[in-house]
């Protein structure tokens, strides 16, 4: 995420529906909002703000396949050709027999993969910034919608009037 610094405008919202139906009239009317921060997800937004369907799928994907071509390789190479072992006169090379380590490290891949994935897609680390900053109300029972005023060619009255008109219970202008 990028860094904030600038002016931005903070919309307060008392209630999930109200704060969910201004983001359409907002953004119909012309005014380009940054984020809406609420205490838990709510349905419906993503779509409202404009944001693309996630690929994360296709990643969770890649690092499973990753995991089962691993774990086959490793099977294959150390008990079929590097040091092959006949075990209960089975094949030294038996798919079969492989199964359960190709499932556990195709699972293993997939979830470290996912958590790395999540931490760096979110911008999470020991030094990421506090976003919460707009209102700390945001991690309790407010919702709130940041709005950059450097983006936005609307003044910051008709913004603000835009604001209250969709159902703000209070706006306040925050400098980063």
């Amino acid at each position: 995420m990028a860094e904030l610094t600038g002016k931005y405008l903070v919309g307060v919202y008392d209630d999930d529906d109200t704060v969910l139906h201004a983001v359409p009239r907002l953004r119909k009317a012309g005014v380009k909002i940054q984020e809406v921060y609420s205490p838990f997800p709510i349905h419906g937004m993503d779509d409202a703000l404009g944001h693309p369907r996630t690929r994360i799928g296709i990643a969770a994907f890649m690092f499973g396949v990753t995991g089962c071509c691993v774990a086959l390789t490793l099977m294959i190479w150390t008990m079929g050709i590097d040091w092959p072992m006949i075990v209960g006169g089975k094949d030294p090379i038996s798919i079969p027999n492989y199964i359960p380590i190709t499932f556990e490290l195709t699972v293993l891949f997939t979830a470290f993969g996912m958590v790395i994935t999540f931490f760096i897609s979110n911008g999470l680390s020991p030094a990421a910034h506090n976003y919460q900053r707009f209102d700390v109300r945001s991690t309790d029972n407010k919702f709130v919608m940041a709005i950059d005023l450097g983006r936005n060619t609307m003044s910051a009255e008709d913004i603000s009037r835009a604001l209250k008109d969709s159902g703000a219970e209070e706006v306040n202008i925050r400098q980063f």
